[in-house]
């Protein structure tokens, strides 16, 4: 039985073919302007419905890179993403629908040339996983929770205390302060309150 450390160091392997190395590549140049995140800084971000949004839609507001790795499970360059080496305390968001997916604390060096976390920023919420067999493997895809935008891959070859590993394109993250994540989860409170409200029975009338 393969581990999944083989698994991810056979891809890295494809990659370098087609790629090639950085040592080969000379120094990996990182596209500081690789999405456009325009469209998500807006203050009803939370309450758009995402998921009705189309394909004529993502290709006219995002980067080229963007759309093909977001909106069609592409793969960006190891070692030239962005938000690989960031630093900055906050949350990572889905530079698509702005999604809270990852807290920064979570980060940590892989060597992978991929930005890599450890866990999620909200269980259940933040990312869903599906079973993708392409290119002769069987790996588990991330792909954002609210708009379904491809992010990356899960691994079982992580650091405690999860043992995981998300593995996901930098061009697919945006970067936000952590007040930022308090409106996120002011909007929860508030869109769990109306739920629960609606569902209450309408008082019964008294009979004359």
């Amino acid at each position: 039985m393969i581990k999944p450390i083989s698994i991810t160091v056979a891809f890295a392997v494809v990659v370098s073919l087609f790629f090639g190395t950085p040592a080969q590549c000379g120094s990996p140049k990182v596209n500081k302007h690789e999405s456009n995140q325009k469209h998500i800084r807006v203050p009803h971000v939370h309450s758009v419905n995402w998921k009705k949004k189309t394909k004529k839609y993502w290709k006219k507001k995002l980067t080229s890179k963007q759309f093909y790795v977001c909106r069609n499970a592409g793969t960006e360059m190891s070692f030239t993403g962005k938000h690989l080496r960031n630093k900055k305390p906050g949350v990572f968001v889905c530079s698509s629908c702005g999604h809270v997916l990852f807290d920064a604390k979570t980060k940590f060096k892989s060597g992978t040339g991929w930005p890599s976390f450890y866990d999620v920023y909200k269980k259940r919420d933040s990312v869903k996983v599906h079973i993708d067999k392409s290119y002769g493997m069987v790996r588990v895809e991330v792909v954002c929770g609210r708009c379904n935008a491809h992010l990356g891959h899960v691994f079982r070859d992580g650091p405690r205390p999860t043992g995981l590993r998300y593995c996901i394109n930098s061009v697919c993250l945006g970067h936000r302060p952590y007040s930022y994540a308090k409106k996120y989860e002011a909007f929860l409170k508030k869109k769990r309150a109306n739920m629960a409200s609606s569902r209450k029975p309408a008082p019964r009338s008294k009979s004359k």
